[in-house]
C-alpha cells in the first residue's frame, strides 16, 4: 500500500462518522498517483467543509507527501 493512499484514508476515517463505509482507491502511474475516495452520503459534507476547506487540507497534505517521492497527486470525492 502507498503511504499517501494510507494517509488520506486515515484522515477521512477519522472524520466520517460511518468509517466502515470509506473506501480509498489509488491508481499510480509514473509521475502520478491518482487517490479517489467513497464516503457515505452522511459524510460528503463533513469531508468536503465549509467552503471546501477540509478537502483542500486533506489535498495540500496529500500533495506534500507526493512531493517528496517527486509525484503529482491528485484526491478526488467521488
Amino acid at each position: 500500500m502507498s503511504t499517501i493512499r494510507d494517509l488520506v484514508e486515515y484522515v477521512v476515517k477519522s472524520l466520517a462518522d460511518h468509517p466502515e463505509a470509506v473506501q480509498v482507491t489509488e491508481s499510480e502511474g509514473e509521475t502520478v498517483v491518482m487517490v479517489e475516495m467513497t464516503v457515505a452520503p452522511d459524510d460528503v459534507g463533513r469531508i468536503i467543509g465549509r467552503e471546501g476547506r477540509t478537502i483542500n487540507a486533506i489535498r495540500s497534505l496529500a500533495r506534500i507527501l507526493g512531493a517528496k517521492q517527486e509525484k503529482k497527486v491528485s484526491v478526488e470525492l467521488t
